[in-house]
């Protein structure tokens, strides 16, 4: 009986070098062991077969039993871990777990958000362009406030030099790409959101089919040729664009969207500025929170338009002096014969 006991032991781990699936090494030996059983009924009281296997088919209907017992608790604590994760992974259509409404409690609070505010903050689709100064806040700020889906394209690796003022990078991430970077920061801050990350560049060809799956934009990139780029697209698209930027000491943020009767942002900078009159952050510097601030006003702005709380910053500009800690409010409208949008007020 030993002896065959052992020649299953050496079938079951003969299988596992082998790679043979569990289930199929299981079946194996349970067809093993019913031919055993079988012999045990069937053939005569002294044939050397029974006599080599002790005789008797009792031990062997137990060891069966025993199996069975053992293989179906794997089985029930398997049901019940699978039971348990799906309840944690599961995300139901417009419902919260119970662990997010604890997390969005201070939203929900707020009469100007509140659970429908939140709802709509979990079904909405949010595209942050770039993952450098100003998106790292805004990303950050996006995902802790419970955007469903944030969608991130950046095409850089993070450098030492960028780690003074993007504060969703660290140090050991040096070299990583950008929006890898930014997605382990993010779902680390909150496992409850989605994070789509796009390691390239926004050009001509993708714009349309990516701006084109988001409900919001949200543009921080340090160059007119993109931000003339993105804005084009998201007027033929009708989609709402927050753009920011920052230089120094000075911030500015506003909410373009001419389908709801605001500019767009070609309305408020009808022509690039002439070479070297507004230098990026590489060639003038920046003092290190100023991106925090003015990204987390784009966060405040994205979280306004899409609970539909307060005032947005449509058709007004919103400048931040930090050097003499002075906020100004430049009213903006519609540009008469703008290229892209009319300047009707009313694109797309």
């Amino acid at each position: 009986m030993m002896a065959l006991v052992l020649f299953g032991a050496v079938l079951w781990g003969l299988g596992w070098v082998l790679g043979v699936p569990i289930r199929l090494r299981a079946l194996l030996l349970a067809c093993l062991w019913l031919g055993v059983v079988l012999a045990h009924l069937l053939l005569p009281d002294a044939h050397p077969f029974r006599l080599a296997t002790g005789g008797r088919a009792e031990p062997w209907l137990v060891l069966g039993g025993l199996a069975v017992l053992v293989l179906g608790y794997r089985w029930m604590l398997f049901a019940l871990r699978r039971r348990a994760q799906a309840r944690v992974t599961a995300r139901p259509p417009g419902l919260f777990r119970p662990v997010e409404l604890e997390r969005y409690a201070r939203h929900i609070m707020l009469r100007e958000v509140g659970g429908p505010g939140q709802k709509r903050l979990k079904e909405a689709r949010v595209l942050v362009i770039g993952a450098g100064g100003l998106g790292s806040p805004a990303l950050l700020y996006l995902a802790a406030a419970g955007v469903g889906t944030v969608g991130v394209i950046d095409a850089d690796q993070v450098e030492a030099s960028n780690l003074q003022r993007q504060v969703i990078h660290t140090d050991a991430r040096i070299g990583w790409p950008k929006v890898h970077s930014a997605a382990e920061a993010m779902r680390a801050l909150n496992p409850f959101i989605e994070v789509r990350p796009y390691e390239k560049r926004l050009t001509e060809e993708n714009a349309a089919a990516l701006l084109a799956d988001y409900d919001l934009i949200l543009d921080g990139t340090d160059n007119f040729d993109t931000r003339y780029l993105v804005n084009r697209v998201a007027v033929e698209a009708g989609k709402p664009l927050i753009s920011g930027a920052i230089a120094q000491w000075e911030g500015q943020v506003s909410l373009y969207h001419p389908a709801e009767g605001g500019p767009c942002f070609q309305c408020t900078f009808p022509e690039r500025p002439a070479p070297g009159l507004v230098p990026t952050c590489a060639e003038a510097g920046v003092i290190a929170p100023l991106p925090g601030v003015v990204g987390s006003i784009m966060a405040v702005e994205a979280v306004k338009h899409l609970t539909g709380a307060g005032a947005t910053l449509r058709g007004a500009l919103l400048i931040y002096d930090a050097l003499w800690g002075e906020t100004r409010r430049i009213g903006l409208k519609p540009r008469p014969g703008c290229p892209v949008c009319g300047g009707s007020g009313k694109a797309a």
